[in-house]
């Protein structure tokens, strides 16, 4: 039975997975927010659509929930692992997929696919790849003032751009309060996501997450390896990081080849069609 939509989530971080080989929907920015609305739609942080065939490869989409489209995800990426394993489409253990933002290596750690790992690639912390206005030069420590705030930010891009704030309690109401500011900031001319970093000890760090394109979520693959990979180029971490988060923690593995690791759980929340009132509206004339 092909249904129209699978519903995962990745330690609450939460996408919609539409196959393209099952259902044909027109992905406009107002279908996009109509789906993802938690209120109007089915609800999500985000749709991920494929597999998309190309050649021997797969490859995935990446919506956010105003219509954008992301580089890359963690959380979205072990998901649609998940999704693959689900429905037959891989059957080996380790498999590669192609994103907007580079090609990313899974590796199942269990039969069912409820625990994954993924190699992200690597980090730079140049400006000119993240991108970050101003002279070229890697962004560390730098001051960003928000609402009257001297924030210390490290810059970083995973195949997509992240901005991480050190600071003493970081909480909800922190990356509701100032994570929009800095998306929006003028600094960072394709936006930017933004993590909240408090160091624990040497191996533990928490964070809270405004993501660019979403908002406020639970979780993220992407930015808990950027925030550990930006811990880790300060000197204040070691190598093998857990980073803890309000859905749960994920642990980051920072190689010495330059690799940043990631390793967390994938949970199936549901599958089912859309009602025939929403479908009329998304699907292609």
């Amino acid at each position: 039975m092909n249904f129209h939509f699978y519903k995962y989530h990745a330690l609450g971080n939460d996408y919609i997975v539409i196959d393209p080989n099952k259902a044909n929907i027109d992905f406009s920015e107002k279908n996009i927010r109509l789906i993802c609305h938690r209120n109007f739609g089915i609800g999500s942080d985000g749709i991920l659509v494929g597999p998309l065939l190309q050649g021997n490869s797969i490859h995935l989409r990446i919506l956010n929930p105003d219509g954008s489209e992301a580089e890359k995800s963690g959380n979205g990426v072990r998901i649609f692992s998940r999704y693959l394993v689900d429905e037959g489409y891989v059957t080996t253990k380790k498999f590669s997929l192609g994103t907007m933002g580079g090609e990313v290596y899974v590796e199942l750690l269990d039969d069912k696919g409820q625990q994954i790992r993924i190699d992200m690639g690597t980090v730079t912390f140049q400006s000119t790849d993240i991108p970050v206005d101003g002279p070229a030069r890697a962004v560390l420590n730098e001051e960003l003032i928000i609402q009257g705030q001297r924030l210390a930010t490290t810059c970083v891009s995973i195949g997509n751009p992240h901005c991480v704030v050190l600071y003493d309690e970081p909480s909800r109401e922190t990356a509701l309060d100032l994570g929009p500011a800095i998306e929006n900031h003028s600094r960072f001319p394709n936006r930017i996501n933004v993590q909240f970093l408090k160091v624990l000890n040497r191996n533990n760090i928490q964070i809270e997450i405004w993501e660019r394109g979403a908002g406020y979520t639970l979780a993220s693959g992407s930015s808990s390896c950027a925030a550990a990979s930006a811990a880790y180029k300060l000197g204040l971490v070691d190598n093998e990081i857990y980073v803890h988060m309000p859905g749960g923690i994920i642990k980051v593995d920072i190689r010495q080849n330059g690799h940043v690791f990631m390793t967390g759980s994938v949970n199936q929340v549901g599958k089912g069609f859309f009602s025939d009132e929403l479908w009329a509206q998304i699907q292609v004339k």
